[in-house]
């Protein structure tokens, strides 16, 4: 059972939380008040606005009770009534429960909710973020970096998620350099300076893709506005999707297998689309490199690299290897694995994370020369 009241009282922030025990404030000037009781404690907020928001709905349905009263020190109470009827089961109980926790995280911070961007507003009231993601929003906010990059949709669902992903993603834009030219080096050889214009053009695709490599498949804190009434079965589906198919779910939101699967499916469609566009790229660069150098010297014959056979094969490439080999390196090995065990060291956790981006990028950039052969579109040679 939950009861929310709201009253007009004077006092600085305040929180309680007592199992089965009565909590009384006494003020002197005017201040709001939010307090929610359920059978987890008794939870109370103060906000000079907190006027401009209300609880979640679920909290104020059956079997619930809500006083309002108004004024000093009388004034009125009355109970809004309940219909009869149990919860909706273990899920509901959970967003309960993440609504008390960032009632409380909120209190320790002395913050309201009026301070939030509105898309993470509307996840906290409907009981879709935890405490601990508001809390994780609170320190971010405390850095002037990471504080301009959650104005930002994509960054903001991604560092609530994982703070440390920034730094993932500029380990990854650094150590695809070296770990493409290294393995370019380890599978050509003695043809590594004769393929030269292959290396140069799979670093170019390798630095763009590694880019989206770790943004596309990171695990992300869901804020994603509701869909419109007129929208499709496949985009209804796709909306219920994670961001990884491995990830872990918050309390209050539950993925299905299906759901899982459709991760997959959707995130191969981006990685397509953008592996085959950055192959694009990089190999008009190195075109233009080597007919610049032709340019130059007339006695020198290379040929230009095919461009469409290649960008998308590629684009297949990311697809059918990059896809599920980033999600798993995501949801699993680091989230699932590396997280819970180093999560107390912030420098050894970001240390493993280095080490297993580095292999996991180096081993990819092998995979892809080893396919392009494969396909035909990078030949040996002589």
């Amino acid at each position: 059972m939950a009861m929310a009241s709201f009253s007009n009282i004077s006092s600085t922030h305040l929180f309680s939380h007592h199992h089965q025990t009565q909590t009384n404030f006494y003020t002197h000037s005017s201040l709001q008040t939010f307090t929610i009781t359920t059978h987890h404690g008794i939870f109370t907020f103060f906000s000079s606005k907190l006027n401009h928001y209300s609880p979640p709905t679920h909290l104020l349905r059956s079997p619930v009770s809500a006083t309002f009263s108004s004024g000093n020190s009388g004034g009125f109470s009355g109970n809004g009534g309940g219909g009869g009827g149990e919860g909706g089961g273990g899920e509901e109980e959970e967003r309960d429960r993440n609504w008390e926790e960032a009632m409380v995280a909120m209190a320790e911070a002395r913050r309201s909710l009026e301070s939030f961007p509105a898309d993470l507003a509307v996840a906290v009231k409907a009981g879709r973020v935890p405490g601990s993601i508001v809390r994780r929003f609170f320190e971010l906010e405390e850095s002037v970096v990471f504080r301009w990059l959650l104005k930002f949709g994509g960054f903001k669902e991604r560092l609530l998620a994982d703070d440390l992903f920034l730094s993932k993603l500029v380990m990854e834009c650094v150590v695809v350099i070296f770990t493409k030219a290294a393995a370019e080096f380890k599978r050509r050889k003695e043809n590594f300076t004769k393929e030269m214009d292959f290396v140069v053009a799979n670093v170019v695709t390798g630095i763009v893709t590694g880019f989206v490599l770790v943004w596309v498949p990171a695990p992300t804190v869901s804020l994603k506005p509701p869909l419109a009434v007129s929208a499709g079965l496949i985009a209804k589906f796709f909306y219920g999707c994670p961001e990884n198919a491995f990830q872990v779910a918050l309390a209050g939101t539950s993925y299905t297998l299906l759901q899982r699967i459709g991760a997959i499916v959707r995130n191969g469609a981006k990685l397509f689309v953008v592996g085959t566009g950055a192959s694009l790229v990089g190999i008009s660069i190195t075109n233009a490199l080597i007919n610049a150098q032709k340019a130059i010297n007339k006695a020198l014959s290379v040929e230009n690299l095919p461009v469409i056979s290649t960008s998308v094969a590629y684009g297949i490439y990311m697809v059918v290897v990059s896809n599920l080999r980033y999600q798993v390196l995501a949801g699993i090995i680091e989230q699932r694995i590396l997280e819970p065990l180093l999560r107390r060291n912030k420098l050894i956790l970001t240390a493993a994370y280095f080490t297993v981006r580095t292999a996991n990028t180096y081993w990819g950039s092998l995979l892809w020369v080893d396919f392009a052969r494969w396909v035909g579109v990078q030949k040996i040679k002589s």
